[in-house]
Order: C-alpha cells, then structure tokens, then sequence
C-alpha cells in the first residue's frame, strides 16, 4: 500500500530539520554580539616617584682681588689683578725684562693671559691664591701669587718727562719690597722706589704717581 502524500511531505520535512540541526553545530557558528557587551574600562597609569628636577645653580665668578708674589726660582715678581672675570697679569724681573698680560677668568678659577711676542700666563686661582706658570722670552718659571691688599698690589705710571715717554711698572710684595721696571721710550731698566701709600715716584726730577692696575 502507498503511503499517503501529506505522510510523505511530512517525513521530508523532518529528515530536512534534523540535517540542518547537525550542520550548525558542525561548523561552530556562535551568536553575534549584543549592544548590551560591557567595554573594558583602561586602568589608569600610576603617578610618575621621580623627584622633580632641581635648577641648576647659578655660576659664580671669582671675586675681585689683587694677588702678588715670586717666581719658583725667586728670580722675578709676577702680579694679578681681577675683576668682574676680567685679568691684568705683570711680570717683571727688576732688571729689564716685564710683560703686560690681560684676559679672562673662568667660572672656575682657571686664567690663560696673553700679552706681546708670545708671552703667557697659565694659572688657576683656588683656594684664596694663584698658582700656575708664565713663559716670557725663552723661559717658562712657575709662579704662586697670594693676595695682595693695599699698599701692596700692582701700580703703573705713564707720563711725558723731557721728551720721553715714560712707562713705568711696579710689584709691591706683602713684606713691603718693590720690583719694577721703567722704560723710557722703549729701553728698560730698574725703577725707581714709589711712595706705596701715595703713589708718588720721581723721574728724572719730575713728580710722577704711579696708580693701582685694574682690568
């Protein structure tokens, strides 16, 4: 006996339901996502331990002074005088070799002079004094310098006298003795002895002061 057609159509369909049924869970498809998915909130970054940056301090010149003393091998006087980072250096033997240097002081204390056919003055000031070196002619001598205060220092003098030009320099030491020279027009020799507390000096009979150097 034949089955009827509604039996048939009935049986089809259920054979079509459970092949679909084993074909999504062969494949694994999964639901999509719903609005109502919750976001991950970021979790903040944990505040910076560094300590903070300090400013750096402020560079400090030397202080102005005056300095004075001898060469090593006790041959000859060198003096300094500084201000606001500036330097005048004079070197002088009391016979008839002198130099006149000029240039600057360094934050930290270090001092490179220069003056004519090649002279220099290398030094350092630390600890309340200079100490380096000065190379004037052919030699190179070392050098301490220790503070210098008035009468003592470094004084010059420049004047006219009977035609000549005169140029003199001095180096007053602590103990009170005088090294300098005086050229008149350009030929060195001895200078005479200043008045420390004046300035005064006589040349050739006429009155001259000599005046403290300073840069």
């Amino acid at each position: 006996m034949k089955p009827s057609g509604p039996l048939f159509t009935l049986l089809a369909g259920l054979l079509l339901g459970i092949f679909m049924l084993s074909l999504n869970a062969t494949t694994g498809t999964r639901p999509t996502s719903s609005s109502n998915d919750v976001t991950a909130t970021p979790t903040p970054a944990a505040p910076s331990t560094a300590p903070p940056t300090s400013p750096s301090p402020t560079a400090t010149l030397p202080a102005d002074a005056d300095y004075a003393g001898r060469t090593a091998d006790d041959t000859a006087s060198v003096a300094v005088s500084v201000r606001d980072g500036k330097a005048i250096g004079y070197f002088c033997d009391g016979r008839s070799r002198e130099s006149w240097l000029k240039g600057d002081v360094e934050e930290d204390g270090s001092m490179a002079l220069s003056g004519t056919d090649g002279a220099r003055l290398d030094g350092v000031l630390r600890a309340g004094k200079i100490d380096g070196k000065v190379t004037v002619g052919d030699r190179t001598r070392q050098f301490t310098a220790a503070p210098a205060v008035k009468p003592s220092g470094l004084y010059r003098a420049t004047a006219e006298v009977r035609g000549a030009k005169i140029v003199g320099g001095w180096i007053v030491l602590q103990n009170g003795r005088q090294v300098g020279i005086l050229n008149r027009d350009g030929k060195p020799a001895a200078a005479p002895r200043i008045d420390p507390a004046s300035g005064a000096v006589t040349v050739d009979g006429t009155r001259l002061t000599a005046r403290p150097v300073v840069p």
